[in-house]
């Protein structure tokens, strides 16, 4: 291990143990609608193996299912997954500096919104090998949970399904509500994005639009009216030593 440097993969495992086991669930929900509207599973795990973005692949999966452009998939997955870009530039911070380019890449695949949490908790840097572990469980988690899924869609009777086909809705509402219950801005902003995505639901003309720009317009102009009348003070949420 380098000075002040994690960097065992076997500690990266055993700290991306819990985060593989949640990603089995969610990616299951999943595998299960992919192969409701006729995908394979080949297909869907194929998917999971090359995305790790829970809200973006089932995004992706609906576009697809209604015939998006692949503009529509491109701005949409930019929008949802654009928290990504921000979270490894903040990561690459952490990395012990002999992580080189191709290898901050690699691990930039892998990084997720637990895997960045976990990976920033650390005190000291971490390095490759504790990255790698730290991702390893995480990606087979989703992929087999994918695979777990889309199996099950096809011998599982309906009803059962359906039933587990809730689990994609509670995976949404547990990610949004916790953070609106202690953050009022966050509110205003899904209170927003619930009035526009009605506005393009209901009112005519704006119903017209397809599924894929109604998400990238909802949730950029609920982003950007919620900072506009509801920003976060940085010096509020700063400790009172730090500030002095």
């Amino acid at each position: 291990m380098e000075n002040n440097c994690r960097n065992s993969f076997r500690k990266g495992l055993f700290d991306g143990l819990p985060i593989g086991l949640g990603y089995l669930s969610v990616s299951f929900a999943f595998g299960i609608k992919a192969v409701q509207q006729g995908f394979p599973a080949s297909m869907a795990v194929l998917m999971s193996m090359t995305n790790l973005t829970s809200a973006g692949q089932f995004a992706g999966l609906d576009l697809i299912i209604a015939g998006g452009s692949f503009i529509e998939m491109a701005l949409t997955q930019f929008v949802i997954n654009l928290r990504y870009a921000l979270m490894s530039i903040s990561l690459s911070q952490k990395l012990s500096e002999r992580v080189t380019l191709p290898q901050r890449m690699l691990i930039a695949f892998g990084n997720t919104d637990e895997v960045f949490a976990v990976a920033v908790s650390n005190k000291e840097k971490v390095g490759k090998r504790y990255m790698y572990g730290l991702i390893f469980l995480p990606y087979i988690g989703w992929t087999l949970g994918t695979l777990t899924g889309a199996v099950a869609g096809n011998i599982l009777p309906e009803s059962l399904i359906t039933a587990l086909g809730i689990a994609i809705y509670g995976m949404f509402i547990a990610i949004v509500v916790p953070p609106m219950k202690k953050s009022r801005p966050v509110a205003i902003v899904v209170a927003i994005a619930i009035a526009l995505n009605c506005m393009f639901k209901y009112l005519p003309y704006l119903n017209r639009v397809s599924s894929g720009f109604v998400i990238i317009i909802c949730a950029v102009t609920a982003a950007a009216i919620g900072a506009k009348i509801q920003p976060v003070n940085d010096i509020e949420d700063t400790p009172e030593e730090e500030v002095k």
